[in-house]
């Protein structure tokens, strides 16, 4: 069994135990980073709904909630500790003050798109709030956004634990494709984004 496999059934004990709070925790860890699949709280959540154990309009707000709580650990941490590391050992990994410049520039300018595409995406969604915090994105731009998405990505996951009832882990088997396409997506327009600095270089030197 993998490890997102184990830390599933541990989200799943604690919404067993503890009903909202257990979603909550669940949803705060995945949010900061700590690999607790959303993609099973908030299916699992509307599975209760439909079972009379929970309120359906309750699991999506604390799941909500959560993710921008578990958001605003991950921003904070990139944004007083990312900083110093790249300055530190950005140099190991080709990382720059000018690198840092550009992605602050990037986050001022598409940085509310930039978050609340990516709060809707699998696999991406749970490390988007690290690059803002380090970028130094307006911070109410942050949470009104990441708040939008939350709320959509939420809503989405328990209505369909509703809707499949019994068979509410299938989503896993529904998303995992999408997740391997995401990952391609991003590995292609890190590849791009390479090529073209690589580029530029070349031409100015």
């Amino acid at each position: 069994m993998s490890i997102l496999h184990q830390l599933g059934d541990v989200a799943i004990h604690w919404i067993n135990s503890i009903g909202y709070w257990g979603i909550l925790l669940g949803m705060i860890l995945e949010s900061a980073c700590i690999p607790i699949p959303s993609e099973v709280i908030m299916p699992f959540g509307g599975y209760l709904v439909l079972t009379g154990h929970l309120n359906i309009l309750g699991v999506i707000l604390i799941g909500t909630v959560g993710n921008i709580l578990g958001s605003l650990i991950a921003y904070a941490i990139g944004y007083w500790g990312g900083k110093r590391f790249i300055n530190r050992f950005g140099k190991y990994v080709f990382l720059s003050k000018k690198h840092l410049d550009s992605a602050e520039k990037w986050f001022d300018k598409r940085g509310e798109i930039t978050v609340f595409v990516s709060r809707i995406l699998p696999a991406i969604r749970t490390f988007i709030s690290l690059p803002a915090g380090v970028a130094r994105m307006n911070l109410v731009k942050f949470l009104t956004y990441t708040a939008i998405g939350s709320l959509i990505w939420s809503g989405i996951l328990t209505y369909v634990g509703y809707a499949l009832g019994k068979n509410w882990q299938n989503i896993q088997n529904i998303l995992h494709p999408i997740t391997y396409l995401v990952a391609v997506i991003v590995l292609v327009i890190l590849v791009f984004l390479i090529v073209k600095v690589l580029k530029s270089k070349k031409v100015s030197a």
